[in-house]
This record gives C-alpha cells, sequence and structure tokens, in this order.
C-alpha cells in the first residue's frame, strides 16, 4: 500500500514534542517508494503516448497522487523540524543543549545556526546603541510599570511627562516599563522581587 511510510513519519511528529533524531531511515523509504512511483509513472505514460493505452491512466493518477502525498509528508516533516528548532532558539537561546544538538543533521545545525545569525542581526539593528533582545520577553508584559529597587546612586531621571524622580541607592520606584529597561540593563535598576 501507498504511502505506509509517509504515514509513519507524520506519525512520529505527533507522537513527539520534542526534537528527536531525524529517521533517516523512514525518510529513505519514503523516497525510494517516491522514486518507484516516479518510475512506474514515467514507463506507463511513455506506453500511453506511443501505444495510446488509456487502459493505463488510472493507474497512472493514483500513482500520482500517492507520489504528491508522499512529497507533502516528507516535506511537512522537515518544515515541523525546522518549526520546532526555531522555536528552541527563541525559548532556550542561541546555543543548544548537546542532548538536543546531537539529534540534528549537519543541515539542520547549520540552518540554525543561519538563522541564530540573521535573528542577531536583525535585534542590533533594532536598538539605538546596543540593540534590542527580541527573545528577552516572550509574553507582552501585564502592565506598563515595573516596581524597581535602584542599585546605585544615579541623581535625577526625567520622565516623558517631565515628573523627575531622584533614584537613590535602596529606594522603590514604580516607573514606566520603556523608561526603565535600559537603566535595568545598565545595572542602575533592578527588577523588585519582594
Amino acid at each position: 500500500m501507498y504511502g505506509r511510510h509517509a504515514f509513519k513519519l507524520i506519525t512520529e511528529l505527533d507522537l513527539c514534542t520534542d526534537v528527536q533524531p531525524f529517521n533517516e531511515h523512514l525518510v529513505k523509504q519514503v523516497l525510494d517508494e517516491m522514486q518507484f512511483l516516479y518510475d512506474a509513472n514515467m514507463t506507463d505514460s511513455n506506453a500511453i503516448r506511443n501505444d495510446d493505452n488509456m487502459a493505463l491512466l488510472p493507474s497512472v493518477q493514483l500513482r500520482h497522487i500517492a507520489l504528491t502525498r508522499n512529497k507533502r509528508c516528507v516535506l511537512a516533516y522537515i518544515y515541523n523540524r525546522m518549526r520546532k528548532i526555531r522555536e528552541l532558539r527563541w525559548e532556550l537561546g542561541s546555543i543548544l543543549p548537546p542532548e538536543i544538538n546531537s539529534n540534528l543533521l549537519n543541515a539542520e545545525v547549520q540552518w540554525f545556526q543561519s538563522y541564530n545569525k540573521s535573528l542577531a542581526t536583525y535585534m542590533r539593528s533594532l536598538g539605538e546603541d546596543h540593540g534590542f533582545n527580541l527573545t528577552a520577553n516572550i509574553l507582552p508584559p501585564k502592565t506598563p510599570y515595573v516596581e524597581v529597587k535602584c542599585v546605585t546612586d544615579f541623581g535625577k531621571l526625567e520622565l516623558e511627562d517631565g515628573q523627575i524622580i531622584l533614584l537613590k541607592k535602596n529606594t522603590y520606584h514604580l516607573l514606566p516599563r520603556g523608561v526603565c529597561e535600559p537603566l535595568i540593563r545598565q545595572g542602575i535598576l533592578e527588577h523588585n522581587n519582594t
């Protein structure tokens, strides 16, 4: 029966939430079946064209549908692996743990490195001087204000509405997120975790 191996590939995607080792054996079986279907279709297509044997047309159509289905299954398998790898970049950062990295093909590792480089280049282009880390806060903030503690004596800080706040060591403030995030990165403020 055509498509049995391709169905196993898709089933493997459904059963696993993490990145498993690439199933080269099963993919090779699907590709071998696709080659067999293609060769059989070429033979029958030539017979239809040369001998005008229209009785072979339903077989050609059936094999073509099976060939197309197998192709879609292999592409879905590869795409979903790449999607999981891309999600891991956003969740875990630019370096994958060895247990995940060992499950990847060389081509997937190269794709991850290329994606990582493209993402880093884009994030560097966003900020004024240091860029903007898009992976820091995946979920949107619940409130526009953050309670922070001043770690060092900074002095006066003027907010967008003209209000001036004195940032002294060991004082607590409720500041707009956009104002305090650069100061947190500089080490002047820290999130209040009380």
